[in-house]
């Protein structure tokens, strides 16, 4: 019999570890292309013959999605597996109907066969949505983890935007180990946070070996995850959190309903800053979800740098990218933190460079801020450019990456920043000794 043709929808994450973990040594199928979604520039590159294996050696391509049932009749795919998150259900089943019309058949794979189990106990904190605090989150647990005497390991969910076989296993130690790795910026909002609090961050693309190098070093593995997705590895904690400030997202995104449902604890994120009925909303849509988790109520209070010094006068504010782009999110921290401070906001979009106003209309739901985007240089230029051709008096950044020491921006900036802070008692700290009575008994 002919090896069965796999066509692998993905986004450059979970799509490259369920082929590790799947298909790269499966002799009953071939794994004809991957496709590219949700993040620019990723498509027309190849997964690397180096990490598809000696089944691939001339590795394999990556497509763009737009094109998926044309692949798949011309390429006579007999199976597409989707494999990247924070998309609406009614989207994947959008791109389920292209396969299934072009007669091929459409998988989901799930936990059981896509989790590794490491050798030491895993906390993994996911989310319905993108933005909902994860990192602020995974920040809190390993400072509670560390002061609790246990030498912690974060694994961040794989950004692999660059040179793919350079980013198989990677390990950020320092700032040095982020600009030798060529960093775009949506990575370093992610790992810069962790490398301020003292944390080692594993990263890449072969988690198997990324999983190997993290026990090595320590005995307890924090994942932190990516978008709405649930964890690579086999979580002994699972941490879930729900955002009042989107209430009805619990179910309305894949996988993060099937995430809520398997979560140990939910966590309401943001309670702070959300209406007291949209608490309850998502409160009680969690309980109704997943009766089996214990939730509890968190907030993520937002500190501006010298906020003075703006009350009154223009701001330009950068956001988070990934939270306003896929996360769905009009706003975020920095806006609220320069309204807190009696700022002006201004509205960056008349003053946007071609790239940064294709973005305003591929995500019209942005409001007046700028989304810090870098995945390529090209970007990162257009965002210098906008930022200095907005007439304001300072950028208020609430991007966790250090964006002045990025770009040349002819404007003061001050960076908001946002934390996990506690709101019950024994919250998420007290359910953390609990876990650890449980896998370290005195």
């Amino acid at each position: 019999m002919s090896a069965r043709r796999i066509l692998i929808l993905g986004a450059a994450g979970r799509d490259f570890h369920n082929f590790n973990l799947v298909f790269r040594d499966d002799p009953a199928v071939e794994v004809v292309a991957f496709t590219a979604a949700q993040i620019p520039g990723i498509a027309g590159r190849r997964y690397p013959p180096e990490l598809a294996g000696p089944r691939y050696p001339e590795g394999i391509p990556i497509l763009d999605e737009a094109a998926l049932e044309t692949l798949c009749r011309e390429r006579r795919i007999d199976e597409v597996v989707f494999a990247y998150s924070d998309v609406p259900h009614a989207q994947v089943m959008h791109l389920a109907s292209e396969a299934l019309a072009a007669g091929a058949d459409f998988t989901l794979f799930g936990p059981a066969r896509t989790q590794i189990k490491a050798r030491v106990p895993v906390i993994a904190v996911s989310a319905v949505r993108t933005g909902c605090g994860k990192s602020q989150t995974a920040r809190y647990l390993s400072g509670l983890l560390k002061a609790r005497g246990h030498r912690v390991a974060v694994i961040r969910h794989p950004m692999p935007y660059g040179d793919l076989a350079r980013q198989a296993v990677q390990r950020f130690a320092t700032h040095a180990d982020l600009d030798a790795a060529g960093c775009t910026v949506e990575e370093r909002e992610e790992y810069e946070p962790h490398l301020a609090c003292g944390n080692v961050v594993f990263a890449g693309i072969d988690t198997a070996r990324i999983v190997a190098a993290a026990e090595s070093e320590a005995g307890l593995i924090l994942w932190d995850g990516g978008n709405n997705d649930f964890p690579f590895l086999r979580p002994d904690l699972h941490i879930v959190l729900v955002d009042p400030l989107r209430p009805g997202h619990e179910t309305t995104h894949h996988p993060g309903e099937a995430v809520l449902r398997m979560a140990d604890l939910v966590i309401v994120a943001k309670s702070n800053a959300a209406r007291p009925e949209d608490v309850r909303r998502v409160t009680e849509a969690a309980r109704a979800i997943n009766p089996r988790a214990a939730v509890i109520r968190a907030a993520s209070p937002v500190r501006l740098d010298d906020e003075a010094t703006v009350r009154g006068r223009r701001v330009l504010v950068v956001e988070d990218g990934p939270t306003l782009t896929h996360g769905g999110m009009p706003w975020g921290a920095g806006h609220v933190a320069a309204l807190q401070a009696g700022a002006q906001i201004v509205d960056p979009r008349p003053f946007a460079g071609p790239a940064i106003r294709a973005l305003y209309t591929r995500y019209p739901h942005i409001g007046e801020v700028l989304p810090a985007t870098g995945y390529s240089r090209e970007q990162l230029d257009a965002l210098r450019q906008t930022i200095n051709a907005t007439p304001a008096d300072a950028v208020v950044s609430a991007t966790p990456a250090d964006l002045a020491a990025l770009i040349q921006v002819h404007k003061p900036v001050l960076r908001a920043r946002y934390e996990f802070a506690e709101v019950e008692t024994p919250g998420l700290a007290g359910a953390v000794d609990v876990f650890l009575a449980r896998h370290y008994p005195a």
